[in-house]
């Protein structure tokens, strides 16, 4: 009953900011919420979402807890998958960016760098919507980036 309820409300707060927003803004963050809600069912505590750097220069969507690992997610989302996986639209400017994120965030909380993950939900916003967890997901091209910045 619960879950109903949720999916009602999800479904009217997006019809409210599709009035509000333009079309990609409203699925973003309603890509952004179906991410929240499925992360937190899979028992992440959230820290923080739509974390932003004073500078402007990168954000992350979501930031939760893991256990003892601090997890930086970057949220994709496409109406459909005719165009690809969501997960293909993620640049490598944008993966520099959440670097940048994470590092500030880590050095900030104290926490290791060592206990820092970086993953990726794609969401196709389909009827019932799909929702991809790819945990480490960013890790290998983060690392290089790290080592050669």
């Amino acid at each position: 009953m619960w879950q109903a309820i949720g999916v009602a409300l999800d479904r009217l707060r997006d019809i409210q900011r599709s009035k509000r927003w333009d079309r990609k803004r409203a699925a973003g963050r309603r890509g952004e919420d179906l991410a929240h809600r499925y992360l937190a069912r899979q028992g992440l505590k959230i820290a923080s979402r739509n974390f932003r750097l004073a500078s402007g220069e990168g954000e992350a969507d979501i930031v939760a807890w893991d256990g003892e690992t601090l997890v930086f997610v970057g949220v994709k989302t496409r109406s459909s998958e005719e165009f690809g996986p969501p997960e293909r639209g993620l640049t490598p400017e944008q993966h520099r960016r959440l670097l940048r994120v994470a590092r500030n965030y880590s050095l900030k909380s104290t926490i290791p760098w060592k206990s820092v993950r970086f993953d990726t939900i794609s969401v196709v916003l389909a009827n019932p919507p799909k929702v991809e967890h790819s945990m480490g997901s960013l890790e290998s091209s983060l690392w290089k980036q790290s080592a050669a910045a």
